[in-house]
């Protein structure tokens, strides 16, 4: 056996500080070698949206040293708010682990359910939480994350199981929804066509792709189980996440009961704000705090072990916030040397002249590219779907199928999106970096992307409408 130890891609990705500022560097040189542009927009029910066949280049807006790093905090400043929810959600969780009821209610759940049917808990946890993400959304479900973290541990499983059960499961079930309304619905609008029509095939897509993600997470854990050496979560700091006591002593208080529907309360609080109210990121901040509030004084906690939780929260949840500015950053940059609407243009030049079944595959891949550009599902709608509808119809596509594209291309990519702040600040819910996360689940996303593109070979072949 050789003494040297070869090293495999995954292990070869950097922290992920490195890898977010290499992105910076990129970006900020690719001003100096792509040329700047714009699409003209107009405003249509107060959103920015493309006027096809407008692009045009502009004067170059290359970015020098000290406005790079200026940019830094700069996507601080842009990302305030999801920066803070990630603060707020720390702070809820945190009063709620003090409290005992999250381990009591978890540690209960195990025991009534059987320690034998761990896999069928993973397996019904990660659709419960891709139905989360599906029919709630995605940044609205950030409050949810601990608690796999929790019940990852306590099955022996360990932090990243607890992200493929949580931040994989609702990243699939949102970027796949049938009635998403940020890219499907955003997209049906622009398309002038029914309302999350064509809920068929994106439904099987969905179910398919969260099977292949709970399948994956019985694998992985069954692998660390066998063998602990395999875990990618090794030296995680676990602090506040574990269970205390074996599981035959937990039962739940009726302090850990009011705890609980406190924090129940406040989630139809939000989802009735969500839905009835045009809640956005703020108001769930809002509802955190109050949640967390309430949980102290139900507990009967001090002032001072009250302030004292905040502080140790604040500081277990810092670093997650820190990364979410951190990415922000690099769509800062794409704005400051406008690139973002010529790399659209060139992709979809790229598209013209391509086979009918090659046009519609690529055009979900280059849809993955700009999502790294442009992380908002309904921003990146409006910037490139009055491009590519269009243009899909001269190729002999369907305006269903071209938003088929869009989705597979915007939601799938997220897995991975170093600049997409919701997956960021999921993730450091779970306190898991984003290099470890790719390294787990970048295997998944080939294979859901090959069903996915399978899917979009059924579409054209059946002039999916």
């Amino acid at each position: 056996m050789s003494p040297f130890k070869t090293s495999t891609f995954f292990e070869r990705i950097p922290h992920a500080i490195t890898m977010l500022f290499g992105i910076i560097v990129l970006v900020s040189m690719l001003t100096y070698i792509i040329p700047a542009g714009s699409y003209e927009r107009v405003v249509i029910e107060g959103r920015n949206t493309v006027i096809p066949n407008s692009y045009s280049t502009i004067a170059s807006t290359p970015i020098g040293i000290l406005d790079m790093f200026k940019a830094i905090p700069l996507g601080f400043k842009a990302a305030v708010e999801i920066i803070f929810i990630v603060l707020a959600g720390g702070i809820m969780f945190g009063f709620m682990e003090k409290s005992k009821a999250v381990e009591n209610a978890v540690g209960t759940l195990i025991k009534n359910l059987g320690v034998e049917r761990k896999n069928l808990i993973i397996v019904l946890m990660t659709f419960i939480y891709g139905l989360l993400g599906v029919a709630v959304g995605y940044e609205n479900n950030i409050a949810m994350v601990p608690i796999a973290a929790v019940l990852s541990l306590a099955l022996g499983g360990d932090l990243i199981l607890a992200a493929g059960i949580s931040v994989g499961a609702m990243t699939i079930g949102f970027g796949l929804s049938p009635i998403n309304p940020y890219t499907v619905g955003t997209g049906h609008k622009l398309a002038e066509l029914s309302m999350f029509s064509g809920a068929w095939l994106r439904s099987i897509l969905c179910f398919s792709a969260l099977s292949i993600m709970a399948f994956y997470n019985v694998r992985y854990f069954k692998k660390i189980l066998a063998n602990p050496s395999k875990s990618l979560a090794k030296g995680l700091d676990t602090s506040n996440l574990t269970l205390s006591k074996s599981i035959q002593e937990y039962t739940i208080s009726p302090k850990n009961w009011l705890v609980i529907g406190i924090f129940i309360l406040g989630l139809l609080a939000i989802l009735y704000g969500v839905f009835n109210l045009n809640w956005h990121i703020n108001e769930l901040s809002a509802v955190f705090l109050i949640i967390a509030l309430l949980c102290g004084l139900a507990s009967k906690m001090s002032a001072t072990t009250m302030s004292e939780t905040v502080l140790k929260s604040v500081a277990l949840a810092a670093p997650g916030a820190f990364m979410v500015g951190f990415a922000t950053t690099i769509k800062v940059l794409m704005e400051m040397g406008n690139i973002g609407d010529t790399i659209s243009y060139q992709l979809s030049n790229i598209l013209e002249g391509l086979p009918l079944y090659a046009s519609a595959i690529c055009m979900s891949i280059s849809q993955s590219v700009i999502n790294f550009f442009i992380p908002s599902g309904s921003g990146q709608a409006l910037a490139t779907l009055p491009v590519m509808l269009p243009l899909g119809e001269s190729l002999g596509l369907t305006r269903q199928i071209t938003i088929l594209a869009f989705q597979i291309g915007d939601g799938l990519s997220n897995l991975i999106n170093p600049t997409l702040g919701g997956l960021i600040a999921m993730l450091s819910m779970c306190r898991v970096p984003i290099d470890r996360w790719i390294r787990f689940i970048f295997p998944v996303l080939i294979t859901i992307l090959l069903l996915a593109f399978l899917a979009l070979i059924v579409a054209v072949a059946t002039n999916y409408s």
